[in-house]
């Protein structure tokens, strides 16, 4: 019933989802002031583009006419904001035309059309090179590329959750089953995300719902494991399914809903980011993964009861029926650790600080230049601009100064070291618009002291435009970092602390996850810039990446410690415990890592570089924890720390009891 309700919201997402600069920009930054009250402005917010010809050994004469006719079709087919005037390069290779607009103003269907109608009109012939770039082209195609993400993204999902479940269960039906439950999640979390953008204003970008929908079948399929594994288990020992499911669900159930509040929780904590991409990114992850919960722990356990024991067909589990007896891999490993618990964690820590080191290997900051994986013809044309105009700069410093004080704001923008031009443009509701041009080339460390200079000196205006853009990104990304990290720490911490009644096993599972993102962030820097080719490493990168993998990771902590806690409670010493439920668990630990590493994965296929190192990190960051933090660091930890781990809980002090007959849960087969 509430799906058939939600159906129709979860269609309009797409009406809502918006990727303008504004959208990603710190809400409290300078550059965000300026981008606001330029679309308020005549004319509302500047398509700026800059139309550039370039002939290698010089533009002839025919060269240039060609482009002034262009310029000259161009300005009577829009309403330009000024008269576009031809700057030649010193060595007469280059020539590039600045043009402007304020007709499309804030609607992005008008902005699209006029860029993609001066590409039209501006086009070369016998060797004349054209491209069209500037601010407004970079934006167009980074909308072009984030529109073409939707579709193939899902796709992708789908078919690597179901690649996935194909290998773990060799079952059709439960491969179907947690397929359309992920697939209702994803519906319902639609219909949520835009009721959120309805009620709240939530900001919704393609980066944050495509965010989503990876949480949902990643974090969903790993529930449905984590569901199904129990229920078999307890099919076993239980006549009737419909008992079979309840008493799995009492059984997984509370590690379930702790592993997805850890999970919400954490993304929630983004909220406090000024970033508006990061802090509209957190409820919408949250609502994800809260969708996945209610999905899986409603719609599949109803689907399951359906079908009966025929659900697991061919390996259907019968009552009273014993597992077949077999080695498993994690029950070696766990042996292993058991023996040598010092060892294993000494060398465990001792790989992961190794690769941690990598990160002083990260490339420098990512530049708007290398933020695409397949260079568009925006960037081209900056690299062109680079090139020809090797100390001019090629897109304005945007400066928005009180009309009474305009004049003045001028005259000390001009004696600003490193600016070469001011020139006055719109003004209204006592606000006017100075265009800025530096002596310096875009996003380079000149213009980069320049725009601070401008901002020392004129502490009553805003000092904006893509450059200065980028410098409050990194600025914020900064400033998030340090406020949103201890944020997380503490609220994972006290969950933890509520679901295992201790403080030392917590704080032993917070240890692990930290020290597999500084391991994953090491990898990255090692593989970014030899590898994949990256120039630079987004800023947002080490912030989103701590919260999804510590979200993400403690996860799996949480499967295993609980687990853990129940044999203890039956009477089991920490260290039979930590290996009874690594035998037990372990399979199903490891086949819900691979599908969220993979589900992760599909973001390494996006032509946005930020996209693709998030989904890099991750990815390695929850294999690194499934196969080796979990298996080693934390069962090694836990068998030397014995009953300490329960520290102060009860459990730290109680005499074992006898420990009850019980069949070991049937692993999961592990590709």
């Amino acid at each position: 019933m509430l799906l058939a309700l939600v159906v129709p919201f979860a269609g309009k997402l797409g009406d809502v989802q918006q990727d303008r600069a504004v959208d990603y920009l710190p809400a409290g930054a300078d550059s965000t002031q300026v981008a606001k009250i330029q679309d308020s402005l005549p004319g509302g917010e500047t398509t700026e583009l800059v139309l550039v010809y370039h002939r290698d050994g010089g533009l002839t004469a025919a060269d240039r006419t060609t482009a002034e006719d262009q310029v000259r079709e161009i300005g009577a087919a829009h309403e330009l904001a000024a008269t576009p005037e031809g700057i030649p390069s010193e060595d007469g290779a280059t020539l590039m035309y600045p043009v402007a607009t304020n007709a499309p103003g804030q609607d992005e269907e008008a902005r699209a059309a006029f860029v993609k109608d001066v590409r039209a009109t501006a086009t070369g012939t016998d060797g004349l090179g054209v491209e069209v770039g500037g601010s407004g082209a970079i934006q167009f195609d980074a909308e072009e590329v984030y529109g073409s993400l939707g579709g193939p993204l899902f796709l992708t999902t789908v078919g690597v959750v179901a690649l996935m479940l194909i290998v773990i269960y060799r079952s059709p039906f439960l491969l179907l089953i947690p397929l359309i439950s992920a697939g209702m999640a994803e519906v319902l979390a639609r219909a949520g995300a835009y009721g959120l953008n309805r009620l709240f204003d939530t900001p919704v970008t393609t980066q944050s719902a495509s965010i989503m929908t990876v949480l949902v079948f990643g974090v969903g399929t790993d529930y449905a494991l984590l569901l199904v594994a129990r229920y078999r288990e307890e099919l076993r020992r239980v006549e009737r399914p419909y008992d079979a499911m309840a008493a799995a669900l009492r059984g997984c159930g509370p590690a379930v809903i702790a592993s997805s509040g850890t999970v919400a929780v954490g993304l929630l904590s983004l909220l406090v980011a000024d970033l508006n991409s990061s802090s509209g990114m957190g409820p919408l992850g949250a609502l994800g993964v809260l969708c996945a919960l209610l999905a899986m722990v409603t719609l599949l356990p109803a689907l399951l009861l359906l079908f009966g024991r025929r659900v697991f067909w061919p390996l259907i589990p019968a009552y009273g029926s014993e597992p077949k007896a077999r080695r498993s891999l994690f029950a070696a490993m766990g042996s292993s650790a058991g023996r040598y618990p010092y060892r294993a964690l000494i060398g465990g820590a001792a790989v992961l600080g190794a690769l941690a080191l990598g990160v002083f290997a990260m490339p420098g900051t990512l530049k708007q230049e290398d933020s695409f994986t397949d260079k568009p013809e925006s960037i081209a044309a900056l690299e062109t601009l680079g090139e020809a105009f090797p100390d001019r700069g090629s897109q304005p410093i945007t400066v928005i100064t009180p009309t009474g004080r305009a004049a003045v704001t001028l005259t000390t923008a001009e004696r600003v070291p490193g600016v070469e031009a001011v020139a006055r443009g719109r003004s209204a509701d006592g606000w006017t618009e100075l265009s800025v041009i530096a002596s310096a080339k875009p996003e380079s460390a000149a213009e980069t002291r320049t725009i601070g200079e401008l901002r020392s000196a004129l502490d009553d205006s805003y000092v904006g435009g893509p450059s200065a853009q980028q410098i409050d990104l990194e600025k914020t990304h900064s400033r998030d970092t340090t406020l949103v990290i201890p944020l997380v720490l503490v609220l994972v911490l006290l969950i933890l602390i509520l679901l295992l009644r201790s403080l030392v096993a917590p704080l032993l599972l917070i240890a692990a996850v930290v020290a597999v993102w500084g391991a994953s962030l090491g990898i990255g820097g090692l593989v970014f810039g030899p590898l994949f080719g990256f120039e630079g490493m987004d800023p947002g990168l080490p912030l989103l990446s701590f919260v999804f993998l510590v979200a993400l990771g403690v996860d799996y902590g949480i499967f295993l410690m609980h687990r853990m806690r129940e044999e203890s409670l039956a009477g089991a010493e920490p260290g039979p415990a930590a290996l009874s439920a690594l035998r037990s668990t372990g399979a199903v630990i490891a086949s819900a890592g691979l599908v969220l590493a993979a589900t992760f994965g599909v973001l390494l296929n996006l032509p946005m570089v930020m996209l693709v190192q998030l989904g890099f990190v991750v990815a390695v960051g929850v294999l690194l924890d499934t196969f080796l933090v979990r298996t080693y660091l934390v069962t090694s930890a836990s068998v030397a720390l014995g009953r300490k781990v329960w520290w102060p809980g009860p459990l730290s002090k109680r005499a074992p009891v006898p420990v009850p007959d019980r069949p070991a849960e049937e692993p999961v087969p592990v590709p």
